[in-house]
């Protein structure tokens, strides 16, 4: 199988039994090719940008053979994830605008999809339409630069234990942060924490030019800074760039930050139906109707396809409403909800016909910590994707927002003093 020899270029070996050999070879590749050592080392510091004519997808039998043009060589890396099957090409520094216009001649891969996985690294995911092994994978540095990679079918049961090879260390993603020290009510700024949903390779929703990751990203940005300036709120943001973060890892840093409240903001859309109007979202086992059961089902889908598997997690929601039904979160998230719904209608501003549901949302499952996910409209529906993109509206959906989060920590701590907390 060729394989990338310590010039960059490419050899003939035996095709390993399992995907850790790739990966040894792969990340070794990855640091010679970023020593300063010879013209291509020191051409890193640019951007990778593909050359979408000398690229194409073609089938060449039972394999499928990918070719990747690129204008110079970057740190790359390629792996396997199951359920649904995807093969994950990450690369340092690379743009691949115009992916979409690339030659696609294979049935053995459904789609294409790429962006920002974490700075400075982006990532392309192909979802496969079964199972297949990588025969081959090289990166040719000298004369035109290319990625090239050979799937072969496999086994289902071999294709599994490729994908469940470990991460490399030096390639995870953040792990979950320790909790940090509890912080008693009325100790210090109430911390607000706002999730922008989506980003970097999740652009979430689309229409007419616009993605739902930047109006919620553009959204939280300003919202932040009407707590911070008006509300005396502390605020942490789990994004603040067009850059994917998993659903795990924003959990992560609400715990890290102390959480007192975690808003997760969102701008979906509907494929059937109509909706129109903001929408309020708590954690349930049962969705309170469909269109939410389909909401909270794209979001972690979403997150599974952009190359983070949540499969571990599946069990968690019906634990979690029984960890929620011990404590006293539950009542205190329905009032916040309450509070923020009361506060969107006295600024004028349009609410669903049911303002106030609930999903089995994977980002609101924390169980100690108020949370709520919020669409703030439909870009489905043109008139809500009119007000999303006008910053007058933004800004009286923020000042609601704020009156809403002032008026709940009010009644909380008030609550809280009459149970003696």
């Amino acid at each position: 199988m060729p394989l990338v020899d310590d010039r960059g270029g490419t050899r003939e070996g035996d095709v390993p039994g399992v995907m850790m050999q790739v990966f040894v070879r792969l990340l070794w590749v990855m640091v010679m090719l970023w020593l300063p050592l010879g013209v291509a080392a020191q051409e890193l510091t640019g951007l990778a940008r593909l050359d979408v004519a000398s690229s194409a997808i073609r089938q060449e039998g039972e394999a499928t053979q990918v070719t990747l043009a690129l204008s110079q060589p970057v740190p790359w890396r390629v792996r396997v994830m199951d359920s649904p099957p995807r093969l994950i090409l990450d690369m340092r520094e690379a743009d691949w605008t115009g992916l979409e216009h690339v030659v696609q001649e294979s049935d053995k891969i459904r789609s294409l999809r790429a962006g920002v996985i974490r700075p400075g690294w982006s990532r392309l995911v192909m979802e496969l339409a079964g199972p297949v092994r990588i025969e081959a994978a090289g990166m040719v540095t000298e004369g035109e630069v290319q990625v090239t990679l050979r799937l072969v079918p496999d086994t289902p049961e071999a294709f599994a234990a490729a994908a469940a090879q470990p991460e490399p260390q030096d390639w995870a993603l953040p792990d979950a942060a320790e909790p940090a020290a509890p912080q008693g009510r009325g100790e210090g700024p109430v911390i607000v924490v706002l999730d922008p949903g989506h980003g970097g390779i999740d652009p979430g929703a689309e229409r007419d030019g616009h993605t739902e990751a930047d109006i919620v990203l553009t959204f939280a940005r300003e919202l932040k800074d009407i707590l911070l300036r008006d509300g005396g709120f502390s605020v942490v943001m789990t994004r603040d760039a067009d850059v994917f973060v998993p659903i795990e890892t924003r959990i992560s840093i609400a715990r890290a930050a102390g959480a007192h409240v975690f808003l997760s903001l969102h701008a979906d859309a509907l494929p059937e139906g109509e909706a129109v109007g903001a929408t309020i979202y708590s954690l349930a086992e049962e969705a309170s109707d469909a269109a939410a059961q389909a909401l909270a089902e794209r979001h972690d889908r979403d997150d599974l396809l952009s190359g983070v598997d949540l499969s571990a997690q599946d069990d968690l929601v019906a634990s979690i409403l029984m960890d929620m039904a011990r404590t006293e979160t539950r009542p205190r998230i329905e009032r916040l909800a309450m509070s923020l719904e009361q506060a969107i209608k006295a600024r004028d501003i349009r609410m669903h016909r049911v303002p106030r549901q609930s999903g089995g949302f994977s980002v609101l499952k924390s169980p100690d910590i108020p949370s709520l996910l919020l669409e703030l409209g439909f870009m489905s529906s043109a008139s809500d994707l009119a007000r999303l993109t006008d910053p007058e509206w933004r800004g009286r959906m923020a000042l609601a927002l704020r009156d809403g989060l002032v008026a709940w920590v009010a009644e909380d701590q008030a609550l809280s003093g009459l149970r003696g907390r």
